[in-house]
């Protein structure tokens, strides 16, 4: 919730740096990504949900960064799928410690699938805007 509301004060009050826009996402992805590091360890998401979630990161962060290196670019603006994917994963991770906290259930194999999927889905997604983005600036 306070990650939205920096994000919309940042805009809003005209706060926006460069290097708030590459920072931000980062911190995301590095808290993100270590809670779910740490839940695996401990025994408490399957592997291969880790992986998808860590791969989307990387790739989506590799993405970037060749973008604005090699095309001096921003790269493509998070779309509405990235949205929900942001919002599955945080959901996701609810219901993980719910399950801890409480000793229930919640989190299925078939729950890891749809939250793997939906990630998997939004990686495509950010591929073919960086495709779209690249053939544009190609033809300019």
């Amino acid at each position: 919730a306070t990650d939205g509301l920096d994000g919309y004060l940042a805009r809003v009050m005209g706060w926006q740096t460069d290097l708030g826009k590459i920072l931000d996402p980062i911190a995301d992805k590095v808290l993100l990504i270590g809670t779910i590091f740490i839940l695996w360890i401990n025994g408490y998401i399957p592997l291969f949900v880790l992986i998808i979630f860590v791969l989307r990161d990387f790739i989506i962060i590799l993405g970037a960064a060749f973008h604005m290196t090699v095309y001096d670019t921003d790269t493509p603006a998070p779309n509405i799928f990235g949205k929900i994917t942001t919002f599955s994963h945080i959901a996701y991770l609810a219901f993980v410690f719910i399950d801890i906290i409480f000793g229930l259930t919640i989190t299925t194999l078939a729950i890891d699938i749809i939250v793997a999927s939906i990630t998997f889905i939004s990686l495509a997604l950010y591929g073919a805007g960086w495709s779209k983005l690249t053939a544009k600036l190609h033809r300019e």
